[in-house]
């Protein structure tokens, strides 16, 4: 049986609620309504189709922003369950966060970023929580999926205090500097172990990084030498996958083990407890941590830097400012509904409201439909 939630995890009956109010679920949590709101979204299944570090077509097993989300998904969960905080949030947290990314990964919200630059700029977080409030259409009493505060909390992971002040309540904690709640904390901090040890496994299964070159850091090296001595004569691919799965395990049990540590110094007793901190509760150990940043430091340099790469994105930048560009002056070349929204932009807006337009047409494509389009131009 599950142990009832901590009195500092974030509660469903306590939950700030929605923007728009609804009758309460019968069978299911508020923050169960929340997960499968999001399951069901347009924006999560593209997700399917869209990169995380390698494109679409170029390989099957690699990692996309889906696989990223299930795996940032089943870390939160794990941990959550052991710091009896809210698994459900969570989980719904960490499918929501990638959301708002655009095709092409980081070189694709660096070159939306860029054509934005004059209106107002352009961050996939701040998309992200745009996803959720606004852009998706399944209901027929409000824009988006109306989720719950906590949750939508826990998408906005950073933002400018000048953003912040247009965002009403889930701004406000970017404007006091506060904390969010710990589901929100552990989302965060499960995106980025998810991402190092993924990327490890698609950049050796690319060839863009080697098993030698690795050995240099000391997150895989410890791991690898101790599954090397133990299964001498396993295959290549076999020891790569127990080395990877013995890191995730490690960081998965420090930030358990820090994080319980940092929760009982604290003495927090309530989620508003949880807010008043001046630092994160949910955290890694400063040596786990160390070494964790060293792994990321050596992917960035060695594989998101990689020439191959760095090609690829380069294509991938053009193809996002061409589109953007070509629907920003031909609005005609945008399906029927994007042109309605165009014109009321037109009457309403002005050219920052028409741009934010073609940023969230053009945010919303898949890897493969964005070269699609670039075809037909």
């Amino acid at each position: 049986m599950n142990e009832p939630l901590a009195t500092y995890a974030a509660i469903d009956e306590q939950s700030r609620g929605r923007r728009f109010p609804e009758p309460r679920p019968r069978f299911r949590s508020e923050f169960q309504r929340d997960r499968d709101r999001i399951i069901h979204s347009n924006a999560f299944r593209r997700l399917v189709y869209k990169t995380q570090v390698f494109v679409n077509h170029e390989g099957d097993l690699y990692r996309t922003r889906i696989t990223h989300s299930l795996e940032v998904a089943q870390i939160g969960r794990s941990v959550a369950r052991a710091l009896r905080i809210n698994e459900t949030l969570t989980e719904a947290i960490c499918l929501a966060h990638d959301l708002g990314h655009t095709p092409f990964g980081h070189a694709g919200q660096d070159a939306l970023n860029e054509c934005m630059r004059e209106y107002g700029g352009f961050e996939h977080n701040l998309q992200s929580l745009r996803v959720v409030d606004e852009l998706e259409e399944r209901y027929v009493s409000f824009s988006g999926l109306n989720l719950t505060f906590e949750c939508r909390e826990g998408i906005l992971k950073h933002c400018s205090v000048q953003n912040a002040r247009k965002l009403g309540d889930v701004g406000e904690r970017f404007i006091k500097r506060m904390q969010p709640g710990l589901e929100a904390q552990l989302s965060n901090l499960a995106d980025a172990i998810a991402y190092n040890n993924h990327d490890v496994d698609d950049g050796v299964r690319a060839g863009l990084i080697s098993v030698e070159e690795l050995r240099g850091v000391r997150a895989f090296a410890r791991f690898h030498d101790v599954v090397a001595e133990e299964y001498s004569g396993i295959s290549a691919r076999r020891l790569l996958y127990e080395t990877i799965r013995r890191m995730a395990d490690h960081l998965v049990t420090d930030v358990i083990v820090a994080s319980g540590r940092n929760i009982e110094a604290a003495d927090v007793r309530h989620i508003d407890d949880v807010r008043a901190q001046q630092r994160p509760l949910i955290t890694l150990s400063e040596e786990v941590l160390e070494e964790h940043q060293e792994l990321k430091r050596f992917l960035r340099a060695k594989l998101y830097n990689h020439p191959k790469v760095r090609q690829v994105m380069e294509e991938a930048s053009a193809t996002l400012k061409l589109l953007f560009e070509a629907y920003l002056k031909d609005p005609t070349r945008l399906p029927p509904e994007h042109q309605a929204l165009m014109q009321r932009a037109d009457a309403e807006g002005g050219p920052t409201a028409r741009a934010r337009v073609v940023a969230d047409y053009v945010a919303g494509m898949t890897d493969r439909f964005a070269f699609l389009e670039r075809a037909k131009l």
